[in-house]
């Protein structure tokens, strides 16, 4: 309701990337979501997000992800510039990489490491065009979604 930001995950992800940091021209980063699979903590809520008024996850099952172009923007810092879906409407997005770990090996001996990423959009654009008016003045929901990445990368052994 415009007083404080709501949270939610969706706990339903796949995904794949292709990186080296000596070839981001033949780096790329795809995911793939469940929409219905999205959780705020909130059973009504969550119930509203995946009507036809959101996510509509009937028609809508999936939210995807495929990047175009991985830019350096700094140490360890990068942009992933890809194709945003979310109900059927595709628009560009820049998530920006702000934290990508070095690589470990874990006791499997598989090569990890984690990345941070974040963008904004608006909801709007991507035809998420429900609200409602306050009695006191103001909508229920505001316009900006930030969203938040935080992914494991394991390397594939040859």
């Amino acid at each position: 309701m415009m007083i404080s930001n709501v949270k939610g995950e969706f706990s339903r992800v796949t995904g794949s990337a292709e990186f080296d940091p000596s070839s981001l021209a033949t780096s790329h980063v795809e995911a793939t979501i469940e929409s219905a699979s999205i959780n705020t903590r909130e059973a009504q809520r969550d119930a509203h997000l995946k009507s036809h008024d959101f996510l509509d996850v009937g028609r809508y099952p999936s939210i995807s992800f495929r990047s175009t172009k991985i830019v350096s923007s700094g140490e360890n810092r990068y942009d992933v510039v890809g194709d945003l879906t979310i109900r059927g409407v595709t628009r560009e997005v820049t998530l920006h990489v702000e934290s990508l770990t070095p690589e470990i090996t874990d006791p499997d001996g598989l090569l990890r490491r984690g990345a941070s990423a974040n963008t904004r959009i608006q909801r709007k654009d991507f035809g998420l065009v429900w609200n409602a008016v306050l009695e006191s003045g103001g909508f229920v929901v505001g316009d900006d979604v930030d969203i938040t990445i935080d992914a494991e990368l394991v390397r594939k052994t040859a």
